[in-house]
């Protein structure tokens, strides 16, 4: 069984960024040695003007990816250390834990979402209930480490897509299917930053609530078109469920 694809990959350069500071080039292809996509790792200290914007729905769940890896991802009490992969197509997440383009790079501000298969695979999210609060993620990309805490992991419907929303926080969200070897729910694990000195970048009250979701009176999402950089023609980017009974 496989997990259910989220979002289409975009080949071009990441264009949200607004003033959100300089950054670089990052992301290798690999296995067939074509050019990877461009996109940018940018670390602020400063708050920026806009948030990062997910990146829409695929058409096709099993459209062909090109290998690329973000970096990598390493969950200590599991025993997870894997490369980071880029989209959210299957082809993507069969290849390890795989980073939901658009939404926040490690260490930026927003919300950085990977997805994983828990009975597929690597299966590197198999044991992602057992996470409790201080548990440690750790990203590492472009040769900088961002260490990142668990604050608790949740259940969710799996059509509630706004898991990947973005806030003005410094946020990471892991996801798989829920119970294993089911689609009808997602286990979501949620974490927040840390700085050099191992203490919280934002303080509680600047968090989204554990349980944002179940607060919100709509669980569609804003996303953007990686060919156009606007939102789909007629849906304001706006995905109802992208899962569509396919699980992981």
């Amino acid at each position: 069984m496989v997990l259910a694809a989220v979002v289409a990959v975009g080949a071009a350069a990441r264009d949200d960024r607004g003033d959100h500071g300089s950054g670089r080039a990052l992301g290798r292809a690999v296995g067939d040695g074509r050019p990877a996509p461009t996109f940018e790792l940018v670390t602020t200290t400063t708050r920026p003007a806009t948030l990062p914007v997910p990146e829409t729905l695929p058409s096709d769940p099993y459209a062909p990816t090109p290998p690329v890896v973000v970096g990598t991802i390493e969950i200590p009490k599991l025993g997870v250390r894997a490369e980071l992969q880029r989209g959210m197509t299957l082809t993507a997440i069969d290849r390890g834990p795989s980073w939901w383009p658009g939404t926040a790079l490690p260490g930026e501000w927003g919300n950085v979402v990977v997805a994983g298969h828990r009975t597929t695979h690597s299966k590197p999210f198999a044991r992602l209930h057992e996470l409790v609060p201080g548990d440690r993620v750790v990203f590492t990309v472009g040769g900088e480490r961002f260490d990142y805490e668990v604050r608790g992991v949740i259940t969710v419907p799996a059509e509630w897509i706004d898991i990947a929303a973005q806030d003005w926080a410094h946020t990471a969200t892991l996801f798989a299917c829920h119970p294993p070897g089911s689609a009808r729910e997602r286990i979501v694990a949620k974490l927040r930053l840390l700085g050099p000195d191992g203490a919280p970048v934002d303080p509680d009250e600047a968090l989204p609530p554990l349980d944002a979701e179940a607060r919100r009176p709509d669980h569609t999402l804003v996303m953007r078109d990686p060919a156009t950089g606007g939102t789909p023609p007629g849906d304001d980017g706006v995905g109802a469920d992208p899962f569509r009974g396919v699980r992981g």
